[in-house]
């Protein structure tokens, strides 16, 4: 067993303890819990919200659609990350701006074409914190599947001092997540359009982020 694999287990462990203890309140603006939907979706929040997130797919995730492939860093830490995010039922890409990024952009297209949800943080692995990049509108206009930002607010947590305030909520706290309506990315935009998206859609993650 690699080191990777050992800790994301131990990780995983101590978070299914953690989020027994958690209450869920959930907001689905953009009626994908209900109606099920059925084109596949680009879900994105900002890094330091992972924990908050996948406590909300384990809880809430329509068990009907086709499931999450997450973008990870080819870093060891993205290896961790992937290991554990697959203890919890998801798959993943992996692949950042500066390491494998057209690859794994290639790789996210061939998924979505094939009905799989994606989950992005746009800020991520290395940030500047809540700083979201092209990639994510490419993506959405390259394949035609919607974004879909979602948020994560904590009654009582834990901030890290790390690059992007890493939030871990605190045992028999209350994780509030709200799932934004969804964004429809025309394929063809001028430069100003695509910056007027992006803009746009930086806009709404970074106003629901404390």
């Amino acid at each position: 067993m690699t080191r990777e694999r050992l800790l994301a287990l131990v990780g995983a462990t101590i978070l299914r303890a953690l989020f027994l203890t958690l209450r869920l309140r959930i907001e689905d603006r953009s009626g994908i819990l209900s109606d099920g939907g059925k084109f596949p979706v680009i879900v994105c929040f900002w890094h330091n919200r992972i924990l908050g997130i996948t406590y909300a797919f384990d809880r809430i995730y329509p068990r009907h659609r086709s499931g999450v492939t997450v973008l990870t860093s080819p870093s060891k830490d993205g290896e961790i990350l992937a290991q554990l995010v697959a203890v919890f039922g998801m798959e993943s890409v992996r692949g950042s701006s500066s390491r494998r990024g057209s690859r794994a952009l290639l790789e996210l297209v061939r998924l979505i074409r094939d009905g799989r949800d994606i989950a992005v943080t746009p800020d991520g692995p290395r940030g500047p914190r809540y700083s979201l990049g092209p990639g994510i509108v490419l993506l959405a206009q390259s394949t035609g599947a919607r974004i879909i930002p979602v948020h994560a607010k904590f009654s009582r947590c834990l901030r890290m001092k790390t690059w992007d305030g890493f939030i871990i909520p605190l045992p028999f706290s209350e994780v509030s997540v709200t799932i934004d309506d969804a964004l429809p990315i025309p394929g063809e935009l001028t430069g100003e359009e695509f910056e007027e998206k992006r803009k746009n859609l930086e806009d709404i993650l970074k106003h629901a982020a404390d």
